[in-house]
């Protein structure tokens, strides 16, 4: 029997971070073969490079979680058994509005209280990402006041808090070969900040459905009946299902651009993928306010697993 073994698992179902970079990749797919080598040396190299920095910057609460793609791992383990909830994810079409779905084949969600030691593993993955790889999204987050989302609200209040947040983030016995793992779903929003910060606090805290200062929820009856927090459930079976999620801001105020990139990380990924369909089909009211840009599934593998792909386990033999 397995057992959930967070010590086991990358990081990712611990907090957000201060200092925040989300990164997805192409691979390039000009020789298989040498992506694979290149893949291997990388996933080695990353857990040196995150020990090397636990020792550089104690201090720092480096956290790091690197995952790959559905078609990804088809494409790099084509005779290796596949995450049974890894799917590409595709657009889900409500009403009104879409989330759509892009492109993305490897993922890395690096945090750190110091952007200097995000920088510095960036960087380094860099050196062995480059020659095979296209960035086709980077986005730089950071920890707003209190750590409330960009819109003004407290996040994360609904989360499974301490070792809870495990047995929600982490795969465990339906999947034994994968156990430790964990769905990742990203999605990046860009936020019409003028209409938002148009609304008298009282409409804003009914589209959430939580007081804006305190973060107490609001009766269900003084809610929209779209309104986020409601919109966004997973109540399958009469159950509250319950994933890890993180709202990070981003922004370039030069610019006026502000948003929100969402990282989810789930043991099963159809939760995550209810709670997205409800928020589309309903409308979510955070929606009139909030454009989704992009979408991606991704599996997170466990440490031991991730040493099985640095050793060439999973790799079809030639």
């Amino acid at each position: 029997m397995t057992t959930i073994n967070p010590s086991a698992a990358q990081d990712v179902y611990r907090d957000a971070g201060e200092n925040i970079q989300f990164t997805t990749y192409l691979i390039d797919r000009e020789d298989i073969a040498k992506d694979r080598d290149a893949l291997a040396e990388f996933v080695d190299r990353l857990a040196a490079i995150e020990r090397s920095m636990a020792i550089r910057y104690p201090d720092a609460q480096l956290k790091v979680a690197f995952g790959l793609g559905a078609t990804a791992w088809r494409l790099l383990f084509p005779t290796a058994s596949q995450p049974k909830e890894l799917v590409d994810f595709t657009p889900i079409n409500g009403p009104r509005y879409t989330a759509p779905a892009t492109a993305g084949d490897l993922f890395m969600h690096v945090r750190a209280k110091e952007m200097a030691v995000v920088f510095e593993v960036m960087d380094q993955a860099r050196e062995f990402l480059r020659d095979w790889t296209t960035v086709v999204d980077e986005t730089h987050g950071f920890r707003y006041f209190e750590g409330r989302a960009i819109i003004g609200f407290i996040d994360g209040t609904e989360n499974p808090a301490g070792a809870d947040a495990a047995e929600y983030a982490l795969i465990g016995d339906e999947d034994p070969e994968f156990a430790n793992g964990s769905y990742a779903f990203a999605q990046k929003y860009t936020h019409n900040m003028d209409a938002w910060n148009a609304l008298h606090t009282e409409d804003q805290e009914k589209a959430i459905g939580r007081h804006k200062f305190s973060d107490r929820e609001l009766d269900d009856d003084d809610k929209l009946t779209n309104a986020h927090n409601l919109a966004s459930q997973d109540n399958t079976d009469g159950i509250e299902h319950k994933i890890v999620r993180m709202n990070v801001p981003y922004a370039k105020p030069g610019e006026g651009i502000a948003g929100t990139y969402f990282i989810g990380y789930a043991r099963h990924f159809t939760v995550t993928q209810r709670m997205l369909e409800n928020m589309f089909t309903q409308s979510d009211r955070l929606l009139d306010f909030s454009t989704p840009i992009t979408g991606n599934a991704f599996f997170i593998p466990s440490r031991p697993l991730l040493e099985r792909i640095a050793e060439g386990d999973l790799f079809p033999v030639e």
